[in-house]
């Protein structure tokens, strides 16, 4: 261990006991895209541990120019990117208890995927599971650091409940979708989730091991500007999560769709369906179209689309965006349910 962390040990601010405080911690990383490849792969060859890996998607050839823990091989094998975050990891460190989950954050998940935290590391692609995530954070009281990076350009705040201004109070809604750009509309460039991972991973250190070193203002950077800016933030009297109220913790009625952010797809779920078997699956969907099976998906063609379905219930339309396809196909196929001429669900056949 001392051999392995020597030069680590050898910053003041860490030293023997540090290091054996990181050791005996928990980090939970939400998202396995830019920032979390970088977060991840930080805090593991710095010896947290353990490390919890959290992502919903596949990987793709255009993910490969910023997510580092990922390569050719993983694309073509069509590896989760939790399974491919976990397999690379565990080379660079086998003294860290490393566990990628495949999983999608919401209200009816989150709390089990981080419960006994030391700290929760922000890796997402979208605005509403950051509000999810920001109410699970405060109402268990687990310290977590917010990270976004889309253009050029990313932004970072760690928030401690009770302590600091939470999400919240920085962005009191959730924002209309096509409000902001994204790494489907502006695209981004690898430098930016490298930086803003960075500072997040450093900031988690600080807060495992001296939270009075921790920086309260958010961090906001561009990189082709070269612009380096902080901002206070502060309190928002009628914030209800710092108040308590968790209301994105509560339950929802439907079926719930997202657009993935640079997939050129649109994920599907029914938060109520606590998994699904793909055997099963792939026998009833074999009869209506393609299907191809492995341990982690069932990906079904079907009237020129491709749905990529998971343990868990989730499904994702691929090359489209139309989120109205999406939960038809989803709810024909996966729920074997089909919408009557009044717009209620009744019992189909495939």
């Amino acid at each position: 261990m001392i051999d392995r962390y020597s030069r680590q040990i050898l910053f003041s601010k860490i030293g023997k006991k540090g290091q054996e405080k990181l050791r005996r911690s928990y980090a939970v990383v939400v998202g396995c895209g830019g920032l979390g490849c970088i977060i991840a792969a930080a805090l593991v060859r710095a010896g947290v541990g353990r490390v919890r890996l959290i992502d919903r998607d596949i990987i793709e050839y255009h993910n490969l120019h910023r997510q580092v823990l990922f390569n050719e091989e993983d694309v073509k094998k069509r590896l989760p990117k939790a399974v491919a975050a976990e397999k690379h990891l565990k080379k660079v460190n086998s003294e860290v208890e490393i566990e990628g989950v495949i999983a999608d954050v919401n209200y009816a998940t989150v709390e089990k995927l981080i419960y006994g935290a030391d700290v929760i590391l922000d890796g997402l692609d979208n605005p509403e599971t950051r509000f999810i995530l920001n109410d699970a954070a405060l109402k268990h009281k687990i310290p977590w650091v917010y990270g976004s990076a889309v253009s050029a350009s990313g932004r970072t705040l760690t928030i401690i409940p009770g302590k600091t201004p939470c999400f919240r109070c920085v962005s009191p809604t959730v924002p209309q979708k096509g409000v902001i750009p994204t790494c489907d509309t502006a695209g981004v460039i690898g430098p930016a989730p490298f930086i803003i991972g960075s500072f997040q991973a450093a900031e988690a250190m600080k807060l495992l091991l001296d939270r009075k070193a921790v920086n309260q203002d958010m961090l906001v950077i561009d990189l082709w500007e070269n612009s380096f800016n902080r901002y206070k933030v502060s309190f928002r009297k009628d914030c209800p999560a710092c108040r308590g109220d968790y209301e994105f913790l509560q339950p929802e009625m439907g079926i719930r769709s997202t657009v993935l952010c640079s997939q050129n797809a649109v994920q599907v779920q029914d938060p109520a369906l606590a998994g699904v078997s793909l055997s099963e699956l792939d026998r009833r969907l074999s009869r209506a179209g393609k299907t191809e099976r492995d341990s982690n998906t069932l990906r079904f063609e079907v009237e020129g689309h491709e749905l990529v379905i998971f343990p868990d219930g989730r499904g994702i339309l691929r090359n489209s965006l139309d989120e109205s396809l999406a939960r038809k196909l989803y709810l024909k196929y996966v729920l074997g349910k089909r919408r009557n001429r009044g717009g209620k669900s009744g019992k189909g056949q495939i």
